[in-house]
Order: structure tokens, then C-alpha cells, then sequence
């Protein structure tokens, strides 16, 4: 008894082990395995294959096969007089590119399903409401089957699907007014959100324009006022230079610029001693004569 449950235990361990390590594609399906938030392999040809085990490495299936999704409540759609369709559809599509679908999906053929319907609605909303309500009751479908196919096969690519096919079952239509102003008051609520969204991205733009423009005028003040620095330090540097070579010059100079600042205007009244040295230059013009040498 006890020899049976230590072989029993080990088998037991053998299969768990064999299990984690291999794995079957059938000729149904696509293989992704992942690990540490990567895609590792995709595999789309049978076999028996080798992974490490888990949670190393993780195999995730995609059915290959063509896979029929259906619109269980017929879709409620205004054609151009503004009338209300009701059109049962529905959609056949596969899987094209597994990594791609995978990203997008995150592997969850669900998730794909209800992506495909949600664009096969959008789809029809946008095709129908270039027909009139007879157009769709008693003309040809095909058209408009193709238009839908078509709105649909772009944004299906991107998420690694392929439209294999659009059916239309039955076109009936409702002259219910309450369903049109169902209709009109959802459109109406996506618009004010998009509206809203709008104006809250305006104002982040706003306000981060207004923040470079600040930065910029602060940084060039600060450009500015190193630069006036330097000049008139440079200035001051050229003037303590000319004039140490005539001190008298540099004297006459100084006086002319205290007689500008004193006599700025016609109103201004100086109280002083004629024979002041402030007014040697105004008494005596020649004293500028050992500037001028």
C-alpha cells in the first residue's frame, strides 16, 4: 500500500511537471507565451511545444477560426429623413495577427467580440444615415453592407482582426417619436461631455502657455540685466581708462553731466555761492582748455 501511494504521488508530480513545461497548439488556434509583461513567442503552427513553467512563462490561446458575433437587440439607427431603422446584423470575423490582438485585448477573445460590435454599430450609424428609409426597406443591401465592411476593416486591422464578413437580417422601422428623442438626447450628452472635455483641454493648454511665456520673459530679464551689467561694467571700465590719461577732461566731463542732472528743467531753483566750484566751467569757459589738451 504504501509502495502504491509513493508511486501514485510520484506520477502525480510527474504529470503536474510535464504539464507545466509543454504545452499543445492544435491546428484551432494560435499560442502566446508571455513572461515578466512580454510577449515571448506567438505561435500558428501545431505541435507539441516547450516553456518554462509557470509563473516564468504563460501560455494564453487564440481561437483561430471564424468566430460569428451577433447584435442580440436590433440596433436602433437614423436614416437621413431623420425616421428610426431597426436592424438586426450581425458579423463574422477572426483573428489575423495574434501579438497585435493580444496587445489589445490582453488575449480575451470577449473583449474582441465586444469591440467588433461596438464597431459594427458605429459602423451602421454612420452608413445608414446617408439612406432613406425606403432605400433601406426595399432597395439593394449590398452597398451598404460593403460601406459598413469597409468603415470597419481599418480600426479592425490595427487591433489584429480581419472582417471576414457584415450580414443584414432584418430592417424594420419604429415611428415611436420617444425613440428618436432617446436617440437625439444621448447625442446631445455625448456632445456636451466632448464639449466639456474640450474646454478642460483648452484650459490645460492655457495655463501651460502661460507658464512657458512667464519662464521665457523671467529668463529674458535675467539675459537682459546680465548683459546691461556687463556693458556697464565695460563702459565704466573704457571711461576709468580715458579719463585717467586727462584727469581735467575727466573733471570738465563730471561737471557738464552734474550741470545736466541740476538744470533738468526750466522750473528748477539751485541756492549756491556764484564763486562755488560747481561753477568754475560757467565763470571761466578757457578753464576747458587743459580738457582740450
Amino acid at each position: 500500500m504504501r509502495k502504491f501511494s509513493l508511486i501514485a504521488l510520484f506520477g502525480l508530480i510527474l504529470y503536474s511537471l510535464v504539464t507545466s513545461i509543454f504545452f499543445i497548439v492544435d491546428e484551432r488556434q494560435h499560442a502566446i507565451v508571455s513572461g515578466s509583461g512580454q510577449i515571448k513567442r506567438v505561435i500558428s503552427e501545431p505541435g507539441l511545444y516547450y516553456k518554462t513553467p509557470a509563473p516564468l512563462e504563460e501560455v494564453i490561446l487564440l481561437d483561430k477560426r471564424i468566430v460569428t458575433s451577433e447584435i442580440t437587440v436590433p440596433e436602433k439607427v437614423a436614416t437621413s429623413e431623420k425616421e428610426v431603422a431597426m436592424i438586426d446584423s450581425f458579423v463574422k470575423w477572426r483573428v489575423d495577427n495574434p501579438r497585435l490582438f493580444y496587445v489589445s485585448f490582453s488575449g480575451s477573445m470577449q473583449q474582441g467580440q465586444d469591440k467588433v460590435l461596438q464597431m459594427v454599430k458605429a459602423a451602421l450609424a454612420e452608413e445608414v444615415r446617408h439612406y432613406t428609409l425606403k432605400e433601406l426597406l426595399t432597395g439593394d443591401r449590398s452597398e451598404l453592407v460593403d460601406e459598413i465592411q469597409k468603415g470597419m476593416a481599418a480600426e479592425a486591422k490595427n487591433l489584429g482582426i480581419v472582417i471576414v464578413d457584415v450580414r443584414l437580417k432584418r430592417i424594420g422601422y419604429s415611428n415611436n417619436a420617444a425613440i428618436f428623442d432617446q436617440m437625439k438626447a444621448e447625442r446631445t450628452r455625448i456632445a456636451n461631455e466632448t464639449r466639456a472635455n474640450g474646454v478642460a483641454e483648452a484650459e490645460r493648454i492655457r495655463a501651460e502657455a502661460d507658464k512657458k511665456h512667464t519662464i521665457i520673459i523671467a529668463e529674458a530679464a535675467r539675459q537682459a540685466q546680465k548683459i546691461r551689467g556687463e556693458g556697464d561694467a565695460k563702459a565704466a571700465k573704457l571711461y576709468a581708462k580715458e579719463f585717467g590719461k586727462n584727469p581735467e577732461f575727466a573733471k570738465f566731463y563730471r561737471t557738464l553731466e552734474a550741470y545736466r542732472a541740476t538744470f533738468n528743467s526750466r522750473n528748477d531753483v539751485i541756492v549756491v555761492d556764484p564763486s562755488s566750484e560747481f561753477f568754475k566751467y560757467m565763470r571761466n569757459p578757457k578753464a576747458t582748455g587743459a580738457a582740450k589738451k
